[in-house]
């Protein structure tokens, strides 16, 4: 409507002025009802396209769209297991600060897991202590058979240092007999050298390997248990928490609530028309008006602009996807932030609102190397912006009244 009555100040208007002082005609006589379309049919054609035109312009070039909504963020309240819930620390809508205690599953496996991983940390610690042990007992018994070997080889040098002096003195055998006898001595000497070496590998190596394991799965059960206690992660408020003792919670099936934190705000997401993309540019100077702050014209800058159409996604199921199915047309998915801080205060989040964007083409009219018809054509499309600027203002105005009365709330 305003597009048509700013078009008909340029058309209709001088067409009548031409008939009423040029040629004579006067309203209710030569121009009336029924001869209205004859006589200013040149200002009512140029009037529509002309409005037509403008109308395609402003909101092609400045588009607008009322799907937006002020988004904010949310987590979701899950343990990371499944469980019967066991006490309950907090209430509903109250304010929690982060790592504030929620909820406690039931936690008797993971402390009987816990337990039994203590036990086996101090059956290692048991097991060094008696390594250490039996390896003094390992330098005794390496003592007492290099002792017996000692004098094994003691008395076969002598049954030899006789046998060299007087061969008649010593059987041959006894020598012998004395020669075995030292090389098992020898070999008991080897075997407990042996025994010390494997004591002193086992205290180590294996034993604190051992440690190292047990102690991995005290740890591991100590991150069990404290599984079963879940805090929040934020600094929020708690909703939808209605959990009560005795309640089987299953992060697959059930969440336990949601938490909206402190930091939520996200900004405005909007939905522009697919014909927009094109134009949509991240940089643009865009305004909202919401429903939840009424009066209210916001300036914003488009931060981001999705590159792909949600409805175009396909993901790999157990059936052929149909393009019949996505035949709705998706919107170019837009952030929007406050052009200054604070401006976002008194909307509540999740708030519908209107959006406008608008192109600026000031760079590129104060290139030299531009024509005199772009020129032109860039200064309209600028120009034409205002129109769009007074029309969410006037919606802005409406709104309240739009949304209490017009809408039957």
């Amino acid at each position: 409507m305003l597009e048509f009555m700013i078009c008909s100040l340029l058309t209709i208007l001088p067409d009548f002025l031409f008939r009423r002082y040029v040629q004579g005609k006067r309203i209710g006589r030569e121009i009336n009802l029924y001869s209205m379309w004859f006589e200013l049919r040149w200002g009512i054609t140029a009037c529509v396209i002309l409005t037509l035109s403008l109308i395609t312009l402003i909101f092609y070039y400045h588009p607008s769209t009322k799907n937006v909504t002020a988004a904010f963020r949310t987590v979701t309240i899950l343990p990371e297991s499944n469980g019967r819930v066991a006490e309950v620390f907090v209430g509903m809508n109250e304010k929690v600060a982060a790592g504030t205690p929620l909820f406690r599953l039931d936690n008797a496996v993971q402390r009987a897991a816990l337990e039994t991983a203590r036990r086996r940390v101090a059956e290692i610690d048991a097991e060094m202590a008696v390594a250490q042990t039996e390896l003094a007992a390992a330098d005794g018994m390496i003592a007492q058979a290099q002792g017996a070997y000692q004098q094994a080889q003691d008395e076969l040098e002598a049954q030899q240092e006789l046998n060299r002096r007087n061969p008649d003195v010593v059987a041959r055998r006894e020598i012998e007999r004395r020669q075995v006898a030292a090389d098992g001595r020898r070999g008991a000497l080897d075997a407990a050298v042996s025994n010390k070496r494997t004591l002193e590998t086992k205290i180590a190596s294996l034993l604190p390997a051992q440690k190292a394991s047990a102690e991995a799965a005290l740890a591991q059960a100590q991150v069990e248990l404290d599984k079963t206690l879940v805090r929040a992660g934020t600094a929020g408020i708690v909703q939808q928490f209605t959990l009560r003792p005795g309640d089987i919670v299953n992060p697959m099936v059930r969440t336990a609530g949601i938490l909206v934190p402190d930091d939520r705000r996200i900004g405005l997401v909007a939905g522009f028309g697919q014909i927009e993309a094109q134009v949509m540019k991240p940089g643009m100077i865009a305004e909202a008006t919401c429903v939840g702050k009424p009066f209210a014209v916001i300036p914003m800058v488009v931060t981001e602009v999705q590159e792909v159409i949600a409805t175009g996604q396909v993901r790999p199921t157990d059936q052929l996807a149909d393009v019949q199915q996505m035949a709705r047309p998706g919107t170019l998915t837009t952030f929007l932030e406050p052009l200054f801080d604070g401006q976002f205060a008194g909307i509540p989040p999740g708030s519908s609102c209107i959006a406008n964007a608008y192109t600026s083409n000031h760079d590129e009219l104060h290139s030299p190397d531009i024509s005199t018809g772009r020129w032109l054509f860039l200064h309209l499309v600028d120009t034409v912006g205002l129109v769009h600027a007074m029309i969410l203002r006037l919606q802005a105005l409406l709104l309240p009244v739009q949304t209490l009365v017009l809408a039957g709330h």
